[in-house]
């Protein structure tokens, strides 16, 4: 074992111009390095170690590519592994492979001319610059090392190249690992993107978006198998593609994505035929709409390259999809569409008239203004929802004697917001689905009237500055602090959804409803964990088993 020595720095001589153009420069003199078997200089911004080994002489980068310690302070062994002291990182000095899998380090070429040392710190070209970093990438991404995507990232940045391409990498790493097709994080990513483009000029906000976003998927497909799709192809037809989805036939669907592909569709062509299956039922309570809506807003971003990958797990998702609308809680979901239209024009009520009924109630009330503007009771609904969410009794978070059903919480809330959201925009392009869409919004307004409280003081989160507090709100989703992602997502995208229907609703005091709700959410306590109510649970269930 060769022991650790105090660093020396040694300040460089003036390189010739053309020695500095190709990237050589001198390090210090044979001598010098033979005094103290190892040392440290600066240039050009950069800290470079060299050392004395029984492979001769070696230079690296003296920052550790884990947390940047000092490496000329590490230990150094005969087989030329130099170890970081802070956290045990072995490194390979005459590669830079990293023996513990983490980031590699950079080392450098070395000349020995006459009695002086020479390094060339000239960079790779930027294709093997580029191809290294995401295979770094790739491996950050498959061990969800969050700090580590994210020096990957900020060295894709650093080279110029396209930081997306990451984010268009994390979609064909993972879709084939979701078991049951999309989750929040693509959903999440979609808005993040957003947040990245309102960004431009900010690296290091812009930064954030593309860590949360990857991350999220990495942690969502950790230790997941592959769940492949088929590889086979045949012409896309809408009214089929609808049809293989309702019958759960995932092959069919998958083959009709890959013929429409192939046959140069792109997503508007297959988005009527997604928008047509995920109301087709209350599909996971309003998930498969927004999931819609947010790959729409994905393929815009990264283009054609994820287009099938998206679409692939997309479509798996809608057939894993629970539909709601077929258990007894929303069994007047049916017949409610059946009756669309048919009653006379009602009376206009306020939004207060759905406050506290039931799904069935709600949905009767909601059958008997369907003569109205779509869009006009489309925002009576979304007020509903709002009151919803401002209204939610958040000591239902601490009840431990509550069957299964009673599981709702904040985030089952904030889907009345984010699935309104995709109802305006996607029924706006294909009216036909407006009677879906609404009464599907009426069954979250009747799902969750059972879990509010009226009595609640709503003064205290009445929101006078709207854009002040919309932009301080959003402001915060950068540094957000939570640790899970399921989380942090309802948050993003609640807050997204809500600041664009406060902007596209047509009657202030509705905007209000939904600013109050939004603040209410954000800034009150969100539980998670109920592990006493769990037990009780499991206890009851087998003891009726």
């Amino acid at each position: 074992m060769v022991e650790h020595k105090r660093k020396t720095n040694v300040k460089a001589s003036q390189a010739a111009v053309g020695e500095e153009q190709t990237g050589w420069i001198r390090a210090a003199s044979v001598a010098e390095l033979r005094n103290e078997s190892r040392l440290m200089f600066r240039r050009r911004g950069r800290q470079i170690a060299v050392f004395q080994t029984a492979d001769g002489i070696l230079a690296c980068n003296n920052r550790c590519p884990h947390e940047g310690y000092p490496l000329v302070e590490g230990t150094l062994d005969g087989a030329c592994t130099l170890t970081c002291n802070w956290h045990n990182w072995k490194f390979d000095l005459t590669s830079g492979a990293n023996l513990y899998g983490g980031d590699r380090l950079r080392t450098y070429p070395v000349e020995i001319r006459g009695e002086e040392i020479w390094i060339d710190i000239s960079d790779p070209p930027f294709r093997v610059r580029y191809e290294e970093i995401l295979t770094s990438l790739r491996d950050a991404f498959d061990d969800n090392a969050y700090d580590r995507m994210a020096r990957e990232l900020a060295r894709l940045m650093r080279i110029g190249a396209d930081p997306l391409d990451a984010l268009r990498e994390a979609i064909i790493w993972s879709h084939e690992r979701l078991e049951f097709g999309w989750t929040h994080a693509y959903a999440g990513m979609a808005d993040w993107l957003g947040l990245h483009a309102a960004h431009d000029g900010d690296p290091e906000t812009q930064l954030v978006c593309l860590l949360e976003s990857i991350g999220h998927v990495a942690d969502d497909v950790l230790r997941e198998d592959t769940y492949p799709y088929t590889t086979g192809t045949v012409d896309y037809d809408e009214q089929a593609f609808v049809e293989a989805i309702e019958r759960e036939d995932e092959e069919a669907a998958a083959a009709m994505i890959r013929g429409g592909v192939h046959s140069g569709l792109d997503f508007a062509d297959f988005e009527k035929g997604l928008v047509r299956a995920a109301l087709s039922h209350y599909n996971d309570f309003g998930h498969s709409l927004i999931y819609v809506r947010k790959a729409e807003q994905l393929t815009a971003f990264l283009g054609s390259s994820v287009l099938v990958p998206l679409l692939l797990s997309l479509a798996r998702e809608m057939i894993f999809a629970t539909r709601e609308d077929l258990i007894p809680e929303f069994q007047g979901y049916r017949s409610a569409l059946d009756q669309w239209g048919k009653p006379p024009e009602a009376e206009i009520l306020r939004a207060e008239a759905w406050d506290k009924l039931s799904v069935n109630r709600a949905l009767e009330l909601t059958v008997a203004h369907s003569r109205r503007e779509p869009i006009r009771l489309y925002e009576q609904l979304l007020e509903v929802n709002a009151r919803n969410l401002l209204c939610f009794d958040i000591r239902q978070q601490k009840k431990v004697r509550v069957p299964v059903s009673g599981n709702v919480g904040w985030l089952d809330f904030t889907h009345g917001i984010t699935f309104a959201n995709a109802v305006r925009v996607q029924c706006s392009k294909y009216p036909e689905l407006w009677p879906q869409g609404l009464l599907q919004m009426a069954c979250f307004a009747g799902r969750n009237a059972a879990f509010t409280d009226r009595d609640t003081a709503l003064a205290r989160w009445h929101v006078e500055d709207m854009d002040g507090f919309l932009t301080k709100a959003v402001d915060g989703l950068f540094d957000h602090g939570l640790d899970e992602y399921i989380v942090s997502v309802h948050v993003l995208k609640t807050l997204l959804a809500g600041r664009e229907e406060i902007r596209a609703v047509s009657v202030q005091e509705i905007g209000k409803t939904i600013a109050a709700g939004l603040n209410r959410f954000i800034n009150s306590p969100l539980r998670r964990k109920q592990v006493r109510r769990t037990v009780h649970q499991a206890v009851s269930f087998v003891e009726k088993e």
